[in-house]
């Protein structure tokens, strides 16, 4: 089954074209990472994932529902690409209720699904009083913005760069999450980073793209497809 399928998708800026994807499909289950230097057109394809963007050709459809067309598909949608998605003059508690409320969730079913990620947020993102998020350090926010996100147990999670400006523990308790989500939930998970070490250990496929075009991409990762994204990048 088809989680995600993009047919003859181009995005340009300023007449020069950042991105052409042919024909991208991404399979229900699939936790798949999205590999390049900065400018490979990363962003811009998760942006156009969302309906975020308008292409100057091509669609791009979830669950059969191209996007540009449709609401239904954000139902079951979860993402964060970066602080925009954020609601800098609520708490994290408010923006997170704020979140459950538009996907059906209770009060009471968000704060259950909040305990999951209690490791993650460490003691530094509830609990303090009328502390907004616009005061939030860039891990934290980062931290808010990805369980804004996974809250709600989307079917589809897009995530652009997750691992960036968390500590270590952090970034180790991420990888868990992303794992737990995808082996329990089921979810169809899609995330960009420049960690080559990180995609290489917990996504079952890698998709390599440069200049706006897929180069690579690989359904059995193993540590030889670390060792050849890391020459590549090297000769870069």
């Amino acid at each position: 089954m088809i989680m995600l399928k993009i047919n003859d998708l181009s995005k340009s800026f300023d007449s020069v074209e950042v991105l052409n994807i042919p024909r991208l499909e991404i399979e229900k289950g699939e936790l798949v990472g999205v590999v390049g230097n900065n400018g490979a057109g990363k962003t811009t394809l998760f942006r156009l994932c969302l309906d975020l963007l308008k292409a100057e050709r091509g669609s791009v459809f979830i669950e059969g529902k191209d996007v540009s067309l449709s609401e239904e598909w954000k139902r079951q949608t979860g993402a964060f690409i970066d602080e925009r998605f954020l609601i800098d003059f609520l708490t994290p508690e408010e923006y997170f209720h704020f979140i459950g409320g538009l996907y059906g969730l209770s009060k009471a079913n968000t704060d259950t699904n909040l305990a999951e990620f209690g490791k993650f947020m460490a003691d530094t993102i509830l609990g303090h009083r009328k502390k907004y998020i616009e005061k939030f350090s860039k891990g934290n926010r980062q931290k808010t913005g990805i369980i804004g996100a996974m809250i709600t147990h989307p079917k589809l999670l897009i995530l652009d760069e997750p691992f960036n400006f968390l500590d270590p523990s952090s970034q180790i308790e991420m990888k868990r999450l992303l794992q737990k989500f995808n082996a329990e939930y089921g979810a169809t998970i899609l995330l960009s980073s420049h960690n080559i070490q990180y995609v290489a250990d917990i996504c079952s496929r890698i998709i390599l793209l440069d200049k706006g075009k897929i180069r690579r991409d690989d359904r059995d990762v193993t540590d030889g497809t670390k060792m050849e994204l890391e020459n590549y990048f090297r000769m870069q």
